[in-house]
C-alpha cells in the first residue's frame, strides 16, 4: 500500500486528500465555487502538512485529469506537477468520470450484476461528456461529447439496466424516460474517492510523464460535433 495525495478540481468543486494503505486519512473540500485558485493552494499546504506532521511520506499525487473545465484541470495538473517535481514524486492521472463511478460502486450496493455505469459531466444545453463502463469499471463506450435526445444511449439500455450520475445527468431525467434507466443524485467527482483508483494505478506502475502531462479539456460543440479535441 502506498500514501497518497490526491488533487480534483475538474468541476466547480475543489477538493484535496490524503490515503494512507487504501483509506482516506485527510480531505478538504470547497463545494461552492469554483474557487480553485483560492483554495486549492491552502488545501495542499495543509494536506503536505498533515502528512509530515504524521511521518507519513508521500509516493504519488494523482490528480484528476478530466474531462472538465479548462481553468480547473489546469490549476489542478499545474499544482500537482508541481508538487511531484518539488518532492520527486510520482505523477497518477485519472479521468475524471471513473472517479465518479467510486462513489456509485462503494455505496450502492442495490445495483444488479450487469448494470452499467454512466457518469456525465454537463457541457451546457442538452449536451454532455458521459462515458459507458460496467461494474469492473471496463469501458462499453469511451468518453464522448452526446447531445441527449430520447434516444440517446437506447442501444445500451435496451439491454441492460444503466445507471446515469454526475452534474450533467439531472437535465436529462425529462429526456431519458426508458424502464432500464436510472439516476443516482448527488455524484461529484472529489479527492475522498480517487485512492481505489490511484491504488490501482501504482500496484499496474502506471505513471504520467511530469514534464509531458496534460489533462484533457471539455471540447466545444459545432453542429452537434465535438472540435478542438485536447488530449494530453
Amino acid at each position: 500500500m502506498s500514501c497518497i495525495l490526491h488533487i480534483e478540481t475538474s468541476t466547480s468543486a475543489c477538493s484535496v486528500a490524503v490515503s494512507e494503505d487504501g483509506q482516506a486519512v485527510f480531505k478538504k473540500e470547497d463545494l461552492d465555487g469554483p474557487s480553485h485558485a483560492v483554495s486549492l493552494g491552502v488545501f495542499v499546504d495543509e494536506a503536505l502538512s498533515f502528512a509530515d506532521s504524521h511521518a507519513m511520506p508521500l509516493d504519488a499525487v494523482a490528480v484528476s485529469c478530466g474531462p472538465g473545465s479548462y481553468t480547473g484541470l489546469r490549476i489542478g495538473v499545474s499544482m500537482a506537477k508541481g508538487i511531484c517535481y518539488g518532492r520527486n514524486l510520482k505523477l497518477i492521472g485519472l479521468p475524471t468520470l471513473k472517479v465518479q463511478c467510486v462513489p456509485v460502486l462503494l455505496y450502492h450496493d442495490e445495483l444488479p450484476d450487469d448494470a452499467l455505469l454512466c457518469p456525465m459531466i454537463d457541457a451546457r444545453r442538452m449536451e454532455v461528456y458521459a462515458a459507458v463502463y460496467d461494474r469492473a469499471l471496463k469501458p462499453v463506450r469511451d468518453i464522448a461529447a452526446d447531445i441527449v435526445d430520447e434516444h440517446s444511449y437506447r442501444e445500451f439500455l435496451d439491454r441492460h439496466p444503466v445507471y446515469f450520475f454526475g452534474d450533467g445527468a439531472a437535465k436529462c431525467k425529462s429526456k431519458i424516460t426508458h424502464p432500464n434507466a436510472h439516476f443516482i443524485d448527488g455524484i461529484r467527482p472529489l479527492a475522498g474517492m480517487m485512492f481505489p483508483l490511484a491504488e490501482k494505478a501504482i500496484a499496474e506502475e502506471k505513471f504520467e510523464d511530469v514534464a509531458y502531462f496534460e489533462p484533457f479539456y471539455l471540447k466545444e460543440f459545432v453542429a452537434g460535433k465535438p472540435k478542438n479535441l485536447l488530449n494530453g
